[in-house]
């Protein structure tokens, strides 16, 4: 079954009939064309040419790609230059690495400077190609006259004689260089055919939009990867096109959906298709399997069209989850701010709470010791079934956020700029922890206070001599692979802070917060 929601527009179709209506109109000043020039020629010549017109007309009637020609030699030499040629080289490089960096932390790939030329629906003329320069994606580009058959595969039936002739493979999925997660992403089918010369086949559904093809496989599921992997790269990839775009989705699942209706509806108006349930064919003048995606939750700014940025990211979060809620008793609860005795506009502090690995061991301390700060606090623990929604309201009006490493530090998305980020750091995760999450979250325009805990602030300081490389060199211990600081410094790990020194963290913390009486609904007003 097809997943879907339907337009928003107010009594607004699908963009199914442009193509034809723009061949009415061409129709129409066919026949005009043929009534001025009626009196020029003589009788039997023009009904020789009515006749050529006709049949031509007739032959393409039913497709909206009649006007799709071959290149030009100049258009060749740029698409040429701008987008690059497919080599059996490039279809031959695979990345297989624990990150997509270098030793010295740099990103081992980026975009060309021409890489808003390869956007959804830039290109004009016939294309047919992967790019598979980048590091963390691939990206494959169809334009022209395209069906997508209801086995999944998508066919370009190419007019141009340069075009080649074959079928490529695409994962489109955003972390290509980790073969673990990529053995959880399907292959999509994208094959060139050499067009008959009479007219496209039918399909059961024309769209004049372009088409966007994604999945929802990898990592999905955890909330790092659904907006790092999955949600930014799709707004970078989409967001140009004003919500004017078809997405088609691989290894679908029905609450990723569910989950993030109201972020998708903020990037398209149509109906999602299910590759792997289609009951129909569709046919497209522009296709783009893969999504471009630029850094760890980021975007930036000056290779984005209009300079977009992820504050605009943000922005697009905030329209997606305005609008009233409904409260339960669970959720007054849930969300129910912890208050000291003393008066006035306090700042709000939410404590993202982990359970299984990096524990805060002494939460009801840390608790305690930020009420005597000033603050209130709410305390949050969110999992796989909490509604979205309700986290960006709660993390939206506070002032400041808190929580040890981990990927339900992503939330730091839902927070206002200007406001403050604590991440607990433990050790082993320097690195990991300001590039995945600090450095975002500064770009972002948060205030980010790391807090890197010390040995004896460590689970591990009970398991290991206090002279064990484990406690005095996590780095050099992290230099035996991605399993060793998982299993040593991941899994193995929870945090009990020291209070004296933790509490200078909090009160920086309240001196760079800027409360404000933000409006609340009127259950949790009354709390």
């Amino acid at each position: 079954m097809i997943r879907k929601f339907r337009e928003l527009r107010d009594g607004e179709g699908g963009g199914g009939g442009a193509g034809a209506d723009a061949e009415d109109v061409d129709d129409r000043t066919e026949l005009k064309w043929k009534s001025r020039r009626s009196k020029a020629y003589p009788m039997a010549l023009l009904l020789v040419f009515t006749l050529v017109v006709g049949v031509t007309i007739l032959m393409n009637f039913h497709s909206p790609f009649a006007s799709i020609r071959p290149y030009t030699e100049e258009e060749r030499h740029h698409v040429d230059k701008v987008l690059g040629r497919e080599t059996d080289q490039q279809l031959s490089t695979t990345f297989i690495r624990e990150h997509p960096y270098d030793s010295n932390g740099k990103e081992l790939s980026t975009w060309p400077s021409h890489w808003q030329k390869m956007l959804p629906g830039s290109v004009q003329h016939e294309v047919f190609y992967c790019d598979r320069t980048h590091i963390r994606t691939d990206v494959c580009r169809l334009h022209g006259n395209v069906h997508l058959e209801q086995s999944g595969t998508f066919v370009l039936h190419s007019v141009d004689d340069t075009t080649p002739l074959k079928m490529l493979t695409v994962k489109p999925y955003t972390r290509k260089w980790e073969k673990l997660c990529m053995d959880k992403v399907s292959e999509v089918r994208l094959v060139s055919v050499r067009s008959s010369g009479n007219g496209s086949r039918v399909c059961d559904m024309w769209h004049s939009l372009p088409a966007v093809v994604f999945s929802t496989g990898g990592y999905t599921g955890n909330v790092y990867h659904e907006f790092h992997d999955g949600l930014i790269p799709l707004y970078i990839t989409t967001q140009h096109l004003k919500r004017e775009v078809v997405f088609v989705i691989s290894d679908y699942h029905p609450w990723w959906f569910q989950k993030y209706a109201e972020v998708i509806k903020q990037l398209t108006k149509y109906e999602i298709l299910d590759l792997a349930n289609l009951t129909e064919s569709h046919c497209f003048l522009d296709v783009t399997a893969g999504l471009f995606i630029h850094e760890e939750l980021s975007i930036i700014p000056s290779i984005m069209p209009k300079q977009k940025s992820i504050r605009d990211f943000r922005a697009l979060l905030g329209r997606a989850y305005h609008g009233n809620l409904s409260w339960s008793a669970e959720d007054i609860t849930t969300f129910r701010p912890v208050r000291g005795k003393q008066t006035g506009v306090m700042p709000e502090l939410v404590i993202i709470v982990r359970e299984g690995s990096r524990v805060l061991l002494n939460l009801d301390k840390i608790v305690k010791l930020a009420i005597q700060v000033g603050f209130n606090v709410v305390i949050l623990k969110p999992d796989p079934t909490t509604e979205l929604k309700k986290l960006f309201w709660v993390l939206n009006r506070a002032d400041v956020m808190m929580g040890v490493h981990g990927a339900a530090m992503t939330h730091f998305l839902f927070m206002r700029p200007g406001t403050v980020f604590i991440q607990v750091v433990p050790l082993g995760t320097d690195w990991a922890a300001y590039t995945y999450f600090g450095e975002p979250a500064e770009k972002m325009g948060l205030q980010y206070l790391p807090y890197k805990i010390t040995p004896e602030e460590s689970s591990l300081y009970k398991k290991y001599g206090k002279d064990d490389p484990v406690l005095t060199d996590p780095y050099a211990v992290g230099q035996q692979g991605w399993g060793t600081i998982k299993e040593i410094y991941l899994e193995g790990q929870d945090v009990e802070l020291s209070l004296p020194r933790f509490q200078k963290t909090l009160e920086e913390a309240k001196r760079k917060s800027k409360p404000q009486n933000l409006p609340v609904s009127d259950v949790l007003a009354s709390i």
